[in-house]
């Protein structure tokens, strides 16, 4: 993919999968049940049955329209454990939720396990 830095290729694999996420603070709303599925450079947030898609750029997941300004930041989360050695990925990351550029909230995002990701995007 022309433009995009190796770290960014790496960021876009270990971030492949479903993911199941929680609120930690801010203004979002209760996001019980909402999953996030992540194939190569793009992705979507479910909210029940219905898609919100997402760019992936990296370590921030980019939102279309309806959603346009709205971007997920993630950072790897640092818990000292190592990983299993069947799947070597990061299992958690802690998400700042941007709107414009301004913190709305944070949330958690957790891997599952055996699940696969198919956002059709």
């Amino acid at each position: 993919m022309a433009g995009v830095a190796a770290g960014d290729d790496l960021a876009m694999s270990e971030l492949d999968g479903s993911w199941e996420v929680e609120r930690v603070s801010g203004a979002l709303p209760p996001l019980y049940g909402v999953e996030k599925r992540i194939d190569g450079d793009r992705g979507q947030t479910r909210f029940g049955p219905v898609p919100f898609r997402f760019d992936v750029d990296g370590l921030r997941l980019r939102y279309r329209f309806p959603l346009r300004g709205l971007v997920d930041e993630l950072t790897p989360e640092q818990d000292g454990a190592p990983a299993a050695a069947a799947d070597p990925r990061v299992t958690a990351y802690e998400g700042r939720a941007l709107l414009l550029g301004r913190e709305i909230g944070r949330f958690r995002m957790t891997r599952r396990a055996h699940a696969s990701a198919s956002p059709s995007a």
